[in-house]
């Protein structure tokens, strides 16, 4: 698949929801940046609607926006985009997305993450060349007789899609910049969209089977897990 590596039977434990939520924030106020506005700001309103499926409360998400926009006078923290690219164990490519207030602390526990579970760090551009910049939107199809997802993708300018997932989700894929586009033309097809985000989509996914695996995805969660860490995307089939 190579799309963003979700992780399986995670524990809705508080510490966990409260990391969640600390990611949903980042993304809020940088997002902000570009105005307070979601109706003019497509990367906002995105964030806004990702923050409302996760139930933050309006206070904490307004207070986001007031201090990525520059609303409230009293806001100190910059946050900045840092893009890390290397190899999981047994060299799957990764590229891991993390929004930061301190660099230096960022680098090194990426750098640690990685030493630790059996990765290998790479420079910019190291396994990027083997990804696909792309928007994803996730939607679940209309009660609709006759319904075929791939002409809706034609219709709503989608240039590709994934088949319906277990849950009967379909992933559309777009181009970067029209993704907000390809979002509001499912809405208005009758499609519940779910989910809509910038991803890297691996070219050559790896299947690795047992142990290395096991592997594999116990540091993808570790690098998930880090407070940094906005989306881990992993050449993973």
């Amino acid at each position: 698949m190579g799309a963003q590596w979700k992780q399986k039977h995670r524990e809705l434990a508080a510490n966990a929801k409260g990391r969640v939520m600390g990611k949903l924030v980042k993304e809020l106020t940088i997002a902000a940046r570009a105005g307070a506005d979601p109706a003019m700001n497509p990367r906002l309103r995105m964030a806004v609607e990702a923050a409302k499926k996760a139930s933050m409360a309006r206070d904490t998400l307004e207070r986001a926006i007031k201090k990525g926009s520059g609303q409230d006078a009293g806001a100190a923290d910059q946050f900045d985009t840092v893009v890390y690219e290397g190899f999981a164990p047994h060299q799957v490519a990764v590229i891991v997305e993390c929004l930061t207030d301190n660099k230096n602390r960022t680098a090194t526990n990426i750098r640690t993450l990685f030493n630790k579970g059996g990765g290998q760090l790479g420079g910019n551009g190291s396994v990027s060349w083997d990804f696909d910049r792309l928007g994803a939107v996730e939607a679940t199809a209309p009660s609709r007789p006759g319904l075929d997802p791939e002409e809706e993708a034609i219709e709503a300018g989608a240039n590709e899609l994934d088949p319906p997932d277990e849950d009967g989700t379909v992933t559309f894929y777009t181009g970067p910049t029209d993704l907000d586009k390809v979002a509001k033309a499912l809405s208005e097809r009758g499609w519940t969209v779910t989910s809509a985000k910038l991803i890297w989509k691996a070219k050559n996914p790896a299947a690795p089977e047992g142990d290395k695996r096991a592997q594999v995805e116990a540091f993808l969660e570790a690098v998930d897990g880090d407070d940094d860490v906005q989306a881990v995307f992993v050449a993973l089939a």
